[in-house]
């Protein structure tokens, strides 16, 4: 993490204490955009064990790169454990890559357009272009306040922000380094 975004975040009380508890965080950008998107979709509404079982086995068995996903069957696919919906939501994603999003044009976009591109794709919602945007754009100020343990770890930590709006307003306090205040967050739940 930069230096100017610990001393900025340290302003805040309680981030001082999840940075003093914690190792340093560094955001970098994922060497496999398309991997880390699929992973994503594995990974909605199911507990962390269940989704490791599926994405460990989904892993094992196919090539994950759009053509590999394409060729696979939906039988296939659902035999590591996806829903038929998460299958048609990794085929939607496979078929958006392999006719040319590309993480270059992500990358020149600004995060409001990132997020609006990334949502026109069937299965693909805002938690999911929030989730890309800190973790294979490396961007530094994003807030998902659509991630339940963001949500669970405001609540403990900040009892006094009972609505997620006044959630959001807190973390704008965060800004320019809402992604690294985000990360710290779940460090306190996990």
């Amino acid at each position: 993490m930069p230096t100017d975004a610990y001393t900025f975040l340290k302003k805040d009380p309680v981030m001082a204490k999840l940075i003093e508890v914690n190792e340093p965080i560094e955001l970098s950008p994922h060497p496999d955009p398309f991997a880390r998107l699929i992973t994503s979709v594995v990974n909605q509404q199911l507990s962390v064990a269940s989704a490791r079982s599926i994405r460990n086995r989904l892993f094992e068995q196919f090539e994950i790169t759009p053509i590999g996903i394409l060729n696979a069957t939906e039988d296939d696919l659902r035999s590591t454990g996806l829903s038929a919906q998460k299958v048609d939501y990794m085929f939607n994603i496979a078929s958006a890559f392999k006719e040319g999003l590309s993480t270059t044009k992500l990358h020149s976009m600004s995060d409001q357009d990132v997020i609006e591109t990334l949502t026109k794709i069937r299965g693909v919602g805002v938690w999911t272009a929030k989730m890309f945007l800190i973790f294979v754009l490396a961007r530094n100020d994003v807030f998902p306040i659509e991630d339940l343990g963001i949500r669970k770890a405001m609540d403990e930590l900040y009892p006094s922000l009972t609505t997620q709006s006044e959630m959001v307003k807190h973390a704008e306090t965060w800004s320019p380094y809402r992604s690294y205040a985000s990360r710290y967050l779940w460090t306190a739940i996990d």
